[in-house]
């Protein structure tokens, strides 16, 4: 089943294509209502502390589960795991990369998170979308994300390959210090971008 899980931040509507269809989990982290409601969707679920959404009187959902302030967990990785629990193994974050660092970095290790638990997850906000690739491989295809990037999760990753852009590489090495692989540009239809050991994080930017 996919999840779209809907965040805070400033998200561009227009740029958005993941949209979820008949059968998808529809979950909104706190202000993440508001991201949805510019993209035409109510959720089904709207779960957090609701320190953010702004309203005096909360949203007419399905479903509300408030939780506390003080908590271990950040809104969105609890919505995450709301999705989990109820049979998720696809999720598309939408919102979560601006705003606060500490939330968008937060956001990204999600990504790991996820992809231990073997689920297939993106997010983004219309003028970013990252993903998270281990010892794997990945095709993206040519849209309105300009650049390419791949930026090393662990220390070192190597047996990258990237073909289909203005920058090839075989069987290169990355490292997480080292930014060589930042601001790639598509020049087909797609990309493909594989990775023999170690973690990278894809993101395609405006």
């Amino acid at each position: 089943m996919r999840a779209y899980i809907y965040v805070g931040g400033v998200i561009d509507p227009a740029a958005i294509t993941e949209h979820p269809k008949q059968g998808d989990l529809t979950v909104a982290a706190d202000s993440g209502w508001n991201n949805a409601e510019q993209l035409g969707v109510k959720p089904q679920v709207l779960l957090g502390d609701f320190d953010s959404i702004g309203r005096e009187t909360l949203p007419d959902a399905e479903e509300i589960l408030q939780v506390p302030p003080e908590k271990d967990r950040t809104d969105t990785q609890l919505a995450v795991d709301l999705a989990l629990s109820r049979g998720a193994d696809d999720i598309v974050l939408i919102g979560g990369l601006s705003g606060r660092l500490d939330h968008t970095l937060s956001n990204l290790a999600v990504l790991e998170y996820l992809h231990e638990k073997n689920v297939h997850a993106v997010i983004t906000d219309g003028f970013n979308r990252a993903r998270f690739l281990k010892n794997t491989g990945a095709l993206v295809a040519r849209s309105e994300f300009t650049y390419v990037s791949l930026l090393a999760a662990s220390d070192t990753v190597k047996g990258v390959t990237v073909e289909g852009c203005k920058y090839p590489l075989k069987n290169g090495k990355l490292t997480r210090t080292c930014g060589f692989a930042v601001s790639n540009e598509i020049t087909g239809n797609c990309a493909l971008i594989e990775v023999r050991r170690g973690a990278v994080y894809l993101i395609e930017s405006k």
